[in-house]
This record gives C-alpha cells, structure tokens and sequence, in this order.
C-alpha cells in the first residue's frame, strides 16, 4: 500500500510494527513482546494479536452462528405471508405483524438474494424453499407484463400501488434473480434478470454524460422532482453502487461482452465522477452532468462502496482497473476509520466535511458494511489496524445490535448506546437481511486463512 500524500497511513496509527511484505516470526514475536510491554505499562492485560489464527476462527464460528442460529431462522419464522403468498413487509419490534402495510418489490429481492446466497453455500433445503417463495413473488406479483420492469409497491393483497420504474429497485431485482440462478442454474431466473437489464439499459442508461438516470413513470417516461430515494439530484451514489452490485454478480452467470463493458463503465464513473478524489468521501447526489448537489456524508455508503468497488474489478479481471479500485478502497476504509468511527467503535449514520457527526445514530446496516469495508482493506494492504477495525464492528454489532430476545438486530442504537424506537420495526419496507447476511457470508470468507478462502 502507497500511503497517500498528507495523511498519516493506518500502519502509522497501529500499535503493530509495520513490514513490508510477510511479517517473518522474529518480528511477530518481537511485535507481540512490544505489546505486551505496553500493555503493561498501562496496566492492561495483553491482547492476543488480531492477525491470529485462533482468533479469527473464534470470531468466523461466532459470525456464522449469528447467521444461522439468529438471522437466517428469523426470516424463515416470520417473513412469510401465506395469506397473500409474499412476504409481510412490517413486523413491529414486538412480532406484531402489520397485515394491511404496502409489499415492495426491494424487500422481496433482498430476501430472494439472502437465501439463494445462503443455500449456494450451505445447500439447505429451507433456504431453498425460502428462496423459491421469494422468487414466485417476485416474477408473479411485481413483473409488469405491459411496460416491462418491477413496479415500486404493491398494496397488502397483491395491487399495484407505486407504479414508478425505480431503478434501485429494477437492480435489486437483477441482483436477487442472478444469485438464485447461480444457486440453482434455473433458466428463467437467468432469463429474467437478462429482461430487466436489458430494460434498464435502454431506458436509464445516459449515454450524453454517463452513468444512470433513476426515476420513470410506469411508462419509462423520465421523471423529476424527488424521488422515492430522497435524491437531490438526478443521480445518487446509492442507485450507482447497487447497480455495479447488481451488473457484477449478472456478470459471474452471463460474461457478455456488452455488460462487461458497461461494468467497466460503471466502476470509472464511481470513481471519477462521484467519489471526492480529495475527501476519498462519496458525493450523495448529483445533477445529471455529475454536478455535486449535496455535501452530506454517508459513512456506511462509503466503506460499502470500497469493497464493492474491488469486487466488481475482481470479477472485471482488468488488473489496470483492480489496482485503481484497491487504492481506492484502502484510502477510504482509512477515513472511514477516521472519520466515521465513533469511540464505542459504532459508525455514525452521516456527517458534514469541518461539522463531523450530524447522524449520531447507528444503524443496522453501517456496522455490517463497516465490517466487511475493513477487512477488505487489510487483504488489500496487509495492515491489522483495519483488522482491527473490522473485528471491533463486529463487537458493536454483538453487543449492540444483536437482539437475543425476539431474534434477527435491532434497526440501530443512539450514540448513547440506547435502541432506536422511531422507524425501529423488526422487518420493514427497508430493514430486511441482506446487508447483515451479507456480511456474515463475506466475512466467512474475508476472516479465513488466505489458502481457504474462495
């Protein structure tokens, strides 16, 4: 890792020695001695060393528990409507499931990714059904058949309610319907993902500034005004992250020629036009030629984009263009860590260049990204301080956010420590698996040994 200009690398900031290349075992001795001396000074017990083996198993079989004895059984108890055959989109904190709320097509994607992603790993039957499940309402209830795409919504019983054309939800679906074929190699998932992004490609792709316009009427007759995302602009950071998620992993099944190129597309566009060269931080939303129109700060969009940046030059296989998405990502997992973690070790939901925090929340999702974001970076770089990082995230979410009471986490903690009660339901048109399974399932692998992981 090149440390960039004017900033202090991580490595400076870690009580590890830095070494470039393989730490030889003298020097790990010799580093662990150094810590324990420290930590003896200041009167702490010593830690054993992030990078070790032994702990990182500790924590591989505590995160595939928390996936499969908390996360994955929730879902299967409660998500589904059998009344309506789809999928109950509020559930309350205290299980109560609100029977009349709106069904959107995002929640019934994210459910079908989360499973098939769980089933092409762990090959369970119940994972499989609860996949199909989602699969059926997905095809069946959200497909228009007359202008093509996923509507927005549905009322409780199955009617069109939110005609638009979002194109965040038409990639979630691309996302959802590519992994169930690589789960299952059934062609009409395959088939259907191929539809939507063949939609998508001829009615939002800008081919005058680049990237994706995000809002149609059912028609695909271009909308304006505020959307359904909250953007400000035009284009959005959140739409053109999910869409390289949901172009790479269509990519995995499908290595058109085409699609490769538009992936390729996509990555530069994230990072010359909507990551800040100079802040290594996201622009949340922008005009249509790429003017910034916000200067919020997410901090859980950035480290997420960071890895899936590299994933999507991973699968790319332009070692030109994976060597660009790898600085990236270690600039910004750097301030990130910065910036973005608060002392508990929690990521704050926003925050303003020169203000620092203006979202003291933290929410679900953050912390499973922040995770994830981290530990990406130190495969990248070799530095442990965001090793460190990464296992201090999941610390968070252990003691934070896992509910052990009622099952699956909580929506998000205060600064204080305190559950949110606003907006806080255990499933809704937003708080759903994905990102948590997600991280489960990309820890498992980012956390093995280098010789094990795929």
């Amino acid at each position: 890792m090149r440390p960039l200009p004017d900033r202090p690398s991580c490595a400076a900031l870690s009580p590890a020695l830095h070494f470039s290349g393989p730490r030889p075992a003298w020097l790990r001795v010799l580093g662990l001695g150094l810590l324990a001396l420290g930590a003896l000074a200041s009167g702490r017990a010593a830690e054993p060393a992030a990078a070790d083996p032994a702990v990182l198993q500790a924590y591989r079989t505590k995160i595939e528990g928390e996936l499969r004895g908390n996360i994955l059984p929730f879902w299967l108890a409660h998500a589904r409507d059998r009344k309506h055959e789809g999928i109950h989109n509020e559930i309350t904190p205290d299980l109560v499931v609100l029977e009349d709320a709106p069904r959107g097509a995002l929640l019934t994607s994210r459910i079908l990714w989360t499973f098939s992603a769980a089933y092409r790993r762990y090959r369970d039957p119940a994972y499989l059904e609860m996949a199909q499940w989602a699969y059926r309402d997905l095809v069946e209830h959200f497909r228009d058949e007359k202008f093509g795409g996923l509507y927005w919504s549905l009322t409780a019983d199955g009617r069109p309610l939110d005609e638009r054309k979002i194109v965040y939800g038409q990639v979630f679906g691309i996302y959802a319907l590519s992994e169930f074929y690589r789960a299952t190699g059934e062609q009409p998932a395959l088939d259907q993902a191929l539809e939507l992004y063949r939609t998508v490609e001829a009615h939002a792709h800008d081919r005058q500034h680049r990237g994706y316009r995000e809002e149609f009427t059912r028609d695909w007759q271009l909308r304006s005004g505020r959307s359904a995302m909250g953007a400000l602009g035009e284009k959005s950071q959140n739409a053109h992250i999910h869409i390289l998620e949901a172009y790479t992993n269509l990519l995995r099944v499908w290595p058109d020629p085409q699609l490769r190129e538009n992936l390729r597309d996509l990555i530069g566009v994230l990072l010359e036009k909507i990551l800040d060269p100079s802040s290594h931080h996201l622009r949340l939303f922008l005009a249509a030629d790429w003017t910034p129109r916000s200067d919020t700060i997410s901090y859980g969009h950035d480290i997420e984009f960071s890895w899936l940046v590299v994933e999507a030059a991973e699968v790319l296989g332009d070692p030109a263009v994976l060597k660009r998405a790898e600085d990236a990502a270690v600039a910004i997992a750097r301030v990130t860590a910065a910036e973005g973690v608060d002392a508990d070790g929690g990521v704050c939901n926003e925050g303003e260049a020169g203000r620092g925090f203006t979202d003291t929340r933290k929410e679900w999702w953050p912390q499973a990204e922040a995770a994830v974001g981290f530990a990406g970076a130190y495969r990248i770089s070799g530095d442990e301080a965001y090793l460190r990082h990464a296992l201090r995230s999941w610390d968070f979410i252990d003691t934070h956010l896992v509910d052990r009471r009622r099952g699956e986490w909580l929506r998000g903690v205060t600064r204080e420590g305190r559950p949110l009660t606003r907006g806080a339901n255990k499933v809704s048109f937003w708080k759903c698996p994905y990102h948590n399974s997600r991280a489960c399932l990309e820890l498992l692998d980012r956390l093995a040994p280098r010789s094990a992981a795929p």
